[in-house]
C-alpha cells in the first residue's frame, strides 16, 4: 500500500513540475524583472505579414524535468512488477521508457503557439519579431515596437 501511495505522489509531484513553466514571458504584454523601470527605445511601424510559429520554451535545462521525473515514475511503476532479477528488469525497463515518455511530454508541455510578425518600420527597415498568440494581429496594422535587438515587443496602437 505504501509503494502504491509513493507512486501517486510521484506521479503528482512529476506532473506538478511540468506545469511550472511560464509562457507568458513570450507575451508581448509581459516585461522581465530586468527591464522594467529601464528606458526602452520605441519604433512606429505597420504589419508587412503573419506567419503562425512555435516557440520551444525551456531550452535551458532541456528536457530536465520530463526526463527525471518521468524516469522516476516509469521505474517506480516497473519495481511493481514481479519479483527478484525480473523485478529489477522491470524497474530498470520502466525507468527507461518512463524517461523518454517524460522528455516527450515535457517537449509539447513547454510549446507556446507564437506569431511570426514582419513589420516595415517607419524609416523603411524590415524586422521580423516573434511573440507569444495572444491577440489577433493582421497585415496593414499599425503598431509600436518597444526596445531593441534580443529585448523587443510590438504592441498595438
Amino acid at each position: 500500500m505504501k509503494l502504491k501511495a509513493l507512486s501517486i505522489i510521484t506521479v503528482a509531484g512529476a506532473l506538478s513540475l511540468a506545469g511550472c513553466a511560464n509562457p507568458d514571458v513570450y507575451s508581448g504584454d509581459v516585461y522581465s524583472g530586468r527591464t522594467a523601470k529601464q528606458a526602452q527605445s520605441v519604433t512606429y511601424g505597420t504589419v508587412v505579414s503573419v506567419r503562425p510559429v512555435t516557440i520551444q520554451a525551456g531550452e535551458e535545462n532541456p528536457n530536465l524535468i520530463g526526463t527525471v521525473g518521468g524516469g522516476v515514475v516509469g521505474g517506480v511503476l516497473g519495481s511493481q512488477v514481479g519479483g527478484g532479477t525480473g523485478r529489477s528488469l522491470a524497474t530498470a525497463a520502466g525507468a527507461i521508457a518512463g524517461a523518454m515518455v517524460g522528455s516527450r511530454v515535457e517537449d509539447k508541455v513547454s510549446q507556446v503557439s507564437a506569431v511570426e510578425l514582419e513589420i516595415r518600420t517607419d524609416s523603411g527597415e524590415h524586422l521580423v519579431v516573434v511573440q507569444k498568440a495572444d491577440r489577433t494581429w493582421q497585415s496593414g496594422q499599425r503598431v509600436r515596437m518597444i526596445g531593441s535587438g534580443s529585448n523587443m515587443s510590438v504592441a498595438p496602437m
